[in-house]
């Protein structure tokens, strides 16, 4: 009985040059390649050097940012020689992508690996990358699991380039010598991604996400300037888990400084979980033999219904455009290309359905120079990559809305209310010619006001949390509703008369604010996009421009917890800031409450009765 060869030396026979093993292509196959930075370099130079002399191939791969104009060969061959089929779900609105739109398969990631196992579109030829073989015959596809392993393990042929530089990664990262055809021996860098360019705009929407991500949430995140930001605004927050389509460096900082624990995850507790890696150098180090870290194939990590089983998840992925409905877009750009837009509705629908998990779709409000605004009319000519139905969270910049349950108008104000200011006179035009708004809106001033962020506040009275905040434009039906449920008392404490109606009309005035003339700040209780006003307070500049009437009603249950006192002093320090001199406020003269508030603030108090109101003031001196 002849004796079974072992691995190595069934590797050893399996070694071929580059050039044989490319010549081992026949001509109308399939030719899978290695995704992102991943990429078998070497392979793919060899064969676009070989494709003049191949027939009718068709390359499959995820979207990448060529470092081999594959694309261009294809071109020119005029599909002769090379087809194209990059798996990409996102906008073909950028120049580069909209000349190759033809070659496009629109597919979500997680659908790839089925797509390959079932041979309803069957791999001939699968060019892999992989570390060296272990004592056991194991390598690591290292940084590109993703599709990469239900390509190798459903191919006719595999070849892989044995790279040195490739780090062993753990988890479902491994395939044998024995389920290999060919090796070809090269050692070289793999792909990494530059650094991102330091960009204003970009760090103001951070610190708006950062806002929303609370301590144990588990994140995703894509690539790019304001993702890379992002994850460098969540430094103060802790115990993070991570289940990502990929890592990268901004992950292993937040690892190494103790923010990501991945304690309170509630599946795969303790590890970084992806599918692949891109970065630096120093980061496919980290990755190298870490026993914190485990890459799994596209339909695990971005399977919806993994995704919804962590505690808290929290996708941030960057769209492109974003129109008034929320219908939104997404281009592959230079900082994500190497793993395209594929995974996003994935990861959208499983962290929406999470417990306390969060979509957030993230973009800055205009392009570079500020000359196009991000936030539009309605997608004309750019894919639908998230339907509105899905989208949740939108942030730019300029704020935070929840579109999740609203009306099409509540949607056009709130998008309105987060694009550039300059933009948006048009968008408001817009969206009243094409119906989104009723007839009875109006274009103020406060349309072009600039949200004060940092006058949020989450305070916590008898354990429960409380965010004070300056009120939204989609705040309206909320206030309405506080109004409604005051106290009989309350309200003519507030209003100085019984009032049983608070229509549009007059609620408007008090959610459509500028921020600087008027300014109204809300106490509100519950889950952003659909908190309850338990408290608020107005500040409104008088025809002088030099004082400001202020005014507040506060919720039955939530009175005497100190919410009029803090709701004065913010006001007070937001009047200051804004050039006013001081403030003043009508009361009944029995409104104890009112007079105590109001003489708490650090400045000398006159009252002064006029007829039967008593009228208190004070000036910033």
């Amino acid at each position: 009985m002849k004796p079974a060869h072992s691995w190595a030396d069934s590797y050893i026979e399996k070694k071929r040059t580059v050039q044989e093993a490319i010549r081992m292509i026949k001509p109308g196959q399939r030719v899978f390649l290695g995704s992102s930075c991943g990429e078998p370099q070497y392979l793919v130079q060899e064969l676009s050097e070989a494709a003049v002399g191949l027939t009718d191939i068709e390359i499959v791969r995820l979207l990448a940012l060529e470092t081999i104009p594959l694309t261009l060969i294809a071109n020119k061959s005029k599909s002769q020689s090379l087809n194209i089929r990059s798996f990409y779900s996102g906008s073909a609105h950028a120049k580069g992508l909209a000349r190759n739109i033809r070659f496009i398969t629109p597919i979500n990631l997680f659908a790839i690996p089925r797509l390959f196992r079932t041979r309803k579109l069957p791999i001939h030829v699968a060019l892999i990358q992989v570390s060296p073989p272990d004592d056991f015959g194991w390598m690591s596809l290292g940084v590109s699991v993703d599709v990469t392993m239900a390509a190798a393990l459903s191919a006719d042929l595999v070849i892989a380039q044995v790279n040195p530089k490739m780090p062993r990664v753990l988890g479902r990262s491994f395939i044998h010598v024995n389920n290999v055809d060919i090796f070809v021996e090269h050692e070289e860098e793999l792909l990494t991604i530059g650094d991102y360019p330091d960009i204003k705009s970009a760090d103001m929407v951070a610190r708006q996400i950062a806002r929303l991500i609370d301590d144990g949430s588990t994140i995703q995140i894509s690539l790019g300037a304001t993702p890379h930001a992002t994850l460098l605004a969540l430094s103060e927050k802790n115990d993070l888990g991570v289940h990502s389509q990929y890592l990268t460096d901004g992950m292993m900082r937040l690892y190494s400084e103790g923010v990501i624990t991945n304690r309170r995850k509630g599946i795969n507790e303790g590890k970084l979980i992806a599918s692949s890696a891109v970065g630096s150098k120093d980061l496919y180090q980290f990755l190298h033999d870490n026993p914190a870290v485990e890459f799994l194939p596209s339909d695990y990590v971005n399977n919806p219904n993994i995704i919804s089983a962590h505690y808290k998840m929290v996708s941030m992925n960057v769209a492109s455009a974003i129109d008034l409905t929320g219908q939104a877009a997404a281009d592959a750009l230079p900082y994500n290309h190497f793993s395209g837009v594929t995974g996003i509705l994935d990861f959208v629908r499983g962290s929406s359905r999470a417990e306390g998990g969060k979509a957030i779709l993230l973009l800055t409000s205009t392009d570079t120079h500020e000359e196009k605004s991000r936030i539009v009319p309605q997608l004309d000519d750019m894919a639908v990559v998230v339907p509105r139905s899905d989208v949740q969270y939108v942030v730019t910049e300029y704020g935070a809305v929840n579109l999740f349950g609203k009306s099409i108008q509540e949607r056009a104000l709130a998008m309105i209310s987060i694009a550039h200011p300059k933009f948006r006179d048009e968008l408001f035009s817009r969206a009243k010619e094409m119906g989104l708004l009723g007839p009875e809106r109006t274009l103020t001033e406060s349309i072009h006001g600039i949200y004060p962020v940092h006058l949020e506040e989450v305070i916590v009275v008898d354990g429960e949390e409380i965010t004070i905040r300056p009120a939204k434009p989609v705040d309206e039906r909320r206030i309405q509703e506080h109004f409604y449920n005051l106290d009989k008392n309350d309200v003519v404490a507030r209003f100085f008369h019984e009032k049983r109606s608070f229509v549009h009309d007059e609620i408007q005035g008090i959610s459509l604010i500028d921020y600087i003339n008027d300014l109204t700040l809300v106490a509100v209780v519950g889950e952003i996009g659909f908190g309850q006003v338990v408290a608020m307070g107005e500040c409104l500049t008088d025809h002088s421009g030099t004082m400001a009437e202020v005014a507040f009603s506060v919720s039955k249950p939530y009175q005497g917890k100190g919410l009029g006192k803090i709701l004065l002093k913010k006001l007070a320090d937001a009047a200051r800031e804004n050039g006013i001199a001081g403030l003043y406020a009508y009361t009944a003269p029995d409104n104890k409450a009112m007079i105590n508030i109001f003489k708490t603030m650090p400045y000398k108090v006159t009252t002064v009765l006029e007829e039967d109101k008593l009228l208190l003031s004070c000036k910033f001196e």
